[in-house]
């Protein structure tokens, strides 16, 4: 008998894997021998339902009134995410950020060892970071060829990103981290995930603006009738507090309930 063909894991699942697995692996650790989907999604910040549609493209159901073992539940994470064995990692790009990812200890415990440096500036090849020597970039190849499949993480300046993306690709690379503050394309059949530290500080600045904003807007009105609570449920529905629209798409970002839900 043929064996069942094995589910596509969609995108957005494959995102809160590692965020799961981050938190078995917690419980792993105070001896926690089962998990409910109701613990696990309160935890990850979603709903329960969420959790047992993604723990279902691993095959695992739970059992009723049980719950999931923990361990077998991270095994099979492990397994999805291609974290049963090693992944070397090389940086291109040795400046403040790349030596701080270089020395980086976690990278190496969770299965990404750092492979080797390599840097365009003359003036840094030959030193040593991390107990690494940085190499000139035009090595890259070389390098990938004997160490086999690397995941290549681009710490460069801006304007250099895309060049160094596309000499990762020429070197056999299909796995890239941009850390660089620029938009790279690549081709098909290379994955491209982006960490841009200013974006994100950006999203924090809209939030933390509106909230200052509806807090001032919510002080000022409420007490004031209809007018008041009218506001006073704008305010509630833009925390993620209310019933409609807005506050049903920020409960799903931040897995808040509202009152009585």
């Amino acid at each position: 008998m043929a064996e069942p063909k094995r589910r596509r894991i969609p995108e957005a699942t494959v995102a809160r894997l590692p965020v799961y697995l981050r938190i078995l692996l917690e419980l792993a650790e105070d001896k926690t021998a089962t998990i409910s989907s109701e613990r696990l999604a309160e935890l990850a910040g979603v709903n329960a339902a969420k959790v047992r549609k993604d723990l279902s493209y691993l095959g695992s159901y739970g059992t009723r009134g049980v719950g999931y073992d923990v361990e077998y539940l991270m095994f099979q994470m492990s397994r999805a995410l291609g974290l049963t064995h090693d992944w070397p990692v090389v940086i291109v790009g040795v400046g403040n950020l790349g030596s701080a990812l270089a020395n980086y200890a976690g990278f190496g415990d969770r299965g990404f060892p750092v492979a080797a440096l390599f840097d365009a500036d003359p003036r840094k090849v030959g030193q040593v970071v991390a107990g690494r020597v940085i190499q000139h970039v035009d090595e890259l190849p070389d390098v990938v060829a004997e160490s086999g499949p690397v995941i290549g993480i681009i710490a460069t300046p801006a304007p250099v990103a895309q060049s160094v993306a596309d000499r990762m690709v020429e070197a056999g690379i299909t796995s890239i981290l941009n850390f660089a503050p620029a938009v790279i394309t690549v081709p098909p059949g290379t994955s491209l995930r982006k960490v841009d530290l200013a974006v994100e500080l950006q999203i924090l600045s809209f939030y933390q603006q509106h909230s200052a904003t509806f807090g001032r807007a919510g002080g000022a009105s409420r007490g004031n009738g209809k007018r008041g609570g009218r506001r006073a449920a704008l305010l509630d529905t833009a925390n993620g507090n209310g019933t409609g629209a807005a506050g049903r798409a920020r409960r799903a970002n931040t897995g808040a309930v509202p009152a009585g839900g």
